[in-house]
């Protein structure tokens, strides 16, 4: 697609953006706009919300009805947002660490609850706008500013979590897979009920550095060789998939009503004295 076309959904008085050159966070958001564009969405009815990160920062490019929240609330106020205008498309975009640490509790009941929401991952595996501190999502044994003799806590798989707590819709992918991503990406945004895009991309600046990949290409080239797709996976033995990143979409299911369909409902029937 050419970019040209995206232009319209982007403030260019705000560029150029923060990120370090070859960060993946604008791959991601390339992705996630080409996605929308497909969609036919209305940009005057979607909202996107973000905390605090480098990802987080993704909102101030995007025009569209945008939130920049505090760090890790980006889920409670998209929930607000939600159940107040349920006409609307509601986005959270958030880094690994905003999302799935000081953020996590909302995180969890958004996909108990089924929220309406789409809710995009930027997974680089360590804190990068505040100095190269370890994350959630750090793997064990690797190198961080907080853990200089290699990672001693095991990491969050932010798939299962989103699994486990409910979700209905889940999906991972990387930056180097950008037409899968794109293709996610828009299958969450045309999800009723709560969707889960986790893109793991690269922080070279310090994940990178600390452990043997300072240049971006050899970032992109990790995610490239160490990725397998979930069908394969699925016929794959635990000793084989050791080291390996599995990408995919593990749940798509519309069974299940969102919260403010069973919220309405709910207190329609209370008022009739059901």
């Amino acid at each position: 697609m050419k970019v040209d076309k995206l232009l319209k959904y982007i403030r260019e008085d705000r560029w150029p953006t923060v990120w370090c050159p070859g960060c993946g966070n604008g791959i991601i958001l390339k992705s996630f706009l080409e996605a929308y564009d497909q969609t036919g969405l209305d940009p005057d009815q979607t909202a996107v919300v973000s905390g605090i990160g480098c990802s987080s920062r993704s909102t101030g490019y995007l025009d569209f009805n945008t939130m920049h929240t505090l760090h890790g609330r980006a889920i409670a106020f998209a929930t607000g947002v939600a159940l107040a205008r349920p006409d609307f498309k509601v986005v959270v975009m958030g880094g690994d660490g905003d999302i799935t640490a000081i953020g996590g509790n909302h995180f969890i009941h958004a996909c108990r609850r089924n929220i309406n929401l789409t809710v995009i991952i930027y997974n680089n595996m360590i804190y990068g706008m505040t100095g190269g501190q370890h994350s959630p999502t750090t793997p064990a044994g690797k190198i961080a500013g907080t853990m200089p003799f290699g990672n001693v806590e095991e990491q969050f798989d932010v798939v299962k979590l989103a699994l486990s707590a409910g979700a209905t819709y889940v999906a991972r992918s990387t930056v180097y897979h950008y037409q899968l991503t794109v293709k996610y990406i828009k299958e969450a945004l045309l999800h009723k009920g709560i969707s889960i895009v986790e893109v793991l991309t690269n922080c070279h600046t310090y994940y990178g550095r600390y452990n043997g990949l300072r240049e971006p290409w050899q970032m992109m080239d990790y995610f490239k060789n160490n990725t397998v797709m979930k069908e394969k996976a699925d016929q794959m033995t635990e000793e084989e998939l050791k080291g390996k990143i599995v990408i995919g979409v593990f749940r798509k299911d519309e069974s299940k009503p969102d919260f403010y369909t069973r919220y309405r409902l709910t207190y329609a029937n209370q008022s009739k004295g059901e």
